[in-house]
């Protein structure tokens, strides 16, 4: 039987556990959260919504062109709306925020330590990011090829008014995130929502011989393809081998050393080979040092052959 000492143990341990959530939250809530993983945590969620809308439109790709075309705003609002009842509605963090250990807060509330979001904060949220979006593609859409005398273009104007009030404000916004680090975006601040840890912040041991070996290799490559347009590859490869690249051509003039076809606009260039305008042209732009890869001859200036030794193939 457990007696009343032991009971009071586990009384103190339940409470010590609680002290220390309670601490941890505190603490959470209380160190700054980085603008860059701010900002990061934004990148995200935008390529999660546009990966979740190419996936859609993927569905649709043999039905009739622009048949999502009437309704592309309504279902991009329905998807962003989707997205915000299983991620800020239900968790108080977005996509983006949960990979980086960062949540939603309740900035308005004056109580001490981490209180999250009330519904009301969250519903206006929904409302304002995807009301928003909404509301600039279908007003696009609306006021496309209206005209002059048509007075939804007086409705048009003001709208534009807001949009250029609403970007300023967030500018002015963002600098001023720049400099303290809190609400990165104007509906945040209006709304109250702060960004916090959603854990206890710890250190974070980065390795870096990934990120030093795709340097390395994006270094390498880019060098070669720097390298290889000097460097003639017909030329080294017929001076590497002792004799030239043999090839079975058919009659002189009736088969192109390039592309093995009958040769069209047919020229040559300086050997007593025939090429196809466009073969050897291509090759010699691309190639400043071009040379016959049957005879290994640096290619000269291009003459137009003969009509006479085009017709060998009908004699």
């Amino acid at each position: 039987m457990v007696n009343r000492k032991d009971m009071d143990c586990f009384a103190l341990q339940g409470e010590a556990r609680g002290g220390d959530s309670f601490a941890e939250d505190d603490m959470s809530a209380s160190t700054p959260v980085l603008r860059i993983s701010q900002l990061d945590a934004y990148e995200l969620d935008t390529a999660l919504e546009q990966l979740v809308w190419t996936q859609l439109s993927r569905c649709f790709q043999y039905f009739k062109p622009g048949f999502l075309t009437p309704c592309e705003a309504e279902l991009k609002a329905l998807l962003q709306l989707l997205l915000w009842r299983f991620t800020v509605y239900s968790h108080g963090a977005t996509v983006g925020q949960s990979l980086l250990n960062i949540r939603y807060c309740n900035d308005v509330s004056r109580a001490h330590g981490f209180q999250p979001l009330i519904r009301r904060q969250k519903l206006w949220f929904g409302l304002w990011t995807i009301g928003e979006k909404w509301l600039k593609e279908r007003a696009y859409r609306l006021f496309l090829n209206r005209p002059a005398e048509s007075p939804l273009l007086k409705v048009r104007r003001i709208l534009d008014i807001f949009s250029g009030v609403a970007k300023v404000a967030s500018l002015l916004n963002f600098l001023h995130f720049l400099r303290r680090g809190r609400f990165p975006t104007l509906t945040e601040r209006l709304l109250g929502m702060r960004v916090v840890f959603a854990g206890s912040p710890g250190a974070h041991d980065v390795g870096y011989q990934y990120v030093n070996r795709e340097l390395l290799w994006h270094g390498f490559a880019e060098f070669l393809i720097f390298l290889l347009p000097l460097v003639g590859a017909w030329r080294l490869r017929a001076r590497a081998l002792l004799a030239p690249p043999q090839r079975e051509l058919g009659p002189p003039g009736t088969e192109c050393a390039l592309c093995g076809e009958w040769p069209t606009m047919a020229h040559t260039a300086g050997c007593r080979h025939v090429f196809c305008y466009y073969c050897i042209k291509s090759h010699m732009m691309a190639e400043v040092s071009f040379s016959c890869p049957c005879c290994g001859q640096e290619a000269q200036d291009l003459e137009p052959v003969k009509i006479q030794m085009e017709m060998t193939r009908f004699q």
